[in-house]
């Protein structure tokens, strides 16, 4: 049975990606190389999120991104403003649904990811 391992973005600047979400999830650097870094959570549960260098353009509408779940919406809030005081930026997204369970945000590179509220239903 096939299982997520690791989910890669591409990213310019190598060090500012991996700050980012290095806090961002609290994950630790695993393996180096001069042009992929892989961060893992600190008991290396879950899927593991890497870097690769990449010059192509970010797409405004991704075909890939992450979700990361939040408990409720005052987490939600809460997580939203965190990820943007450590260098996200909200996206203006024209997808919205009426009652979005979700927050369109971008990472440092520009690379898509979205803040479900989880208990929306």
């Amino acid at each position: 049975m096939l299982k997520v391992g690791t989910v890669v973005l591409g990213v310019e600047d190598m060090e500012r990606a991996v700050a980012f979400w290095s806090a961002a999830l609290g994950y630790v650097r695993r393996d180096d190389a001069a042009d992929f870094v892989v961060l893992q959570s600190a008991d290396d549960a879950g899927p593991r999120v890497a870097f690769q260098r990449s010059s192509v353009p970010v797409q405004e509408v991704p075909r890939v991104h992450l979700d990361l779940y939040a408990g409720d919406a005052a987490d939600q809030r809460a997580e939203v403003s965190r990820l943007v005081e450590l260098g996200a930026r909200r996206v203006d997204w024209p997808l919205y649904p009426e009652d979005p369970d979700f927050v369109v945000l971008a990472d440092p590179e520009g690379n898509r990811f979205c803040v479900i509220d989880t208990s929306h239903g």
